[in-house]
């Protein structure tokens, strides 16, 4: 058997019916892993599943927004329903914001809103997550993945985007509290931060001739990043190869932060 083979494991992927979260789950999916997209759009959750229907593993969706803790507590209950367990989650969902307003005149809606999502809804669904996983280490099956999408923004200084590098430098920092608190658990904890990456959240960006013309040769590879660029990552973290690594923060960036 392959140290990487997922056959039987199941994970939860938010945010898994586009960009990054897709690339994630469709990899995890080539392995044998079960996966359950959560997402708030249903027609792109149809989608998503649909282009996993002949994987080795299992395809499931859940309507689900990460900001409402019942929304986030019913999709658990749901998918434990469908697979029995939830070994892995990818708390991808979330949303950007950046170079539209100065701090100064950022509105606390606009403050509250980005945490609402990509520091609240993590907490809800990692929470929801780890309790699952923590009770089924008590019964003696000890296994869990707890995979959060992070970003570059929490490293370097962004512009005008104060409020999402904010949220996402919590996020390493949850990650590594969480790797510390649930290892006993044989629960392991660790943040992702994606570099320049096609998606739809950036699809604005990367038609601008100017952002383009800045950005490029600052990657050494030459190219934007694909959401298929993070499927060997998300197996990795999956599999039994990385149980003994936990608290770490993965730049899969083409080696942008290195130039």
């Amino acid at each position: 058997m392959s140290i990487f083979d997922l056959t039987g494991r199941t994970a939860v992927i938010t945010g898994g019916n586009g960009g990054i979260g897709l690339g994630i789950a469709q990899a995890l999916n080539a392995q044998g892993c079960n996966v359950s997209i959560w997402g708030r759009n249903g027609e792109k959750n149809a989608i998503a599943t649909a282009s996993m229907a002949a994987g080795p593993g299992k395809v499931a969706a859940q309507i689900c927004d990460v900001t409402d803790p019942a929304s986030v507590k019913a999709a658990m209950q749901a998918t434990l329903d469908t697979f029995g367990r939830v070994d892995g989650c990818f708390a991808n969902a979330g949303i950007g914001g950046g170079g539209r307003r100065a701090f100064i005149d950022r509105t606390e809606e606009e403050w509250r809103k980005m945490f609402a999502t990509n520091l609240d809804g993590v907490f809800h669904v990692f929470q929801a997550a780890a309790r699952h996983m923590t009770e089924r280490a008590e019964a003696g099956d000890k296994f869990g993945r707890l995979v959060a999408t992070s970003s570059l923004a929490s490293l370097f200084g962004t512009a005008r985007n104060e409020h999402y590098a904010g949220t996402k430098a919590a996020l390493n920092a949850l990650c590594r509290a969480l790797a510390v608190e649930l290892a006993r658990y044989g629960v392991t904890a660790n943040a992702i931060l994606p570099g320049w990456i096609k998606s739809d959240m950036t699809s604005g960006l990367m038609a601008n001739d100017k952002f383009v013309a800045n950005v490029m040769p600052r990657i050494p590879v030459r190219r934007f990043g694909e959401p298929a660029d993070f499927g060997g990552i998300a197996v990795y973290i999956m599999s039994q190869a990385s149980s003994y690594h936990t608290a770490d923060c993965f730049v899969i960036d083409g080696g942008y932060t290195a130039f």
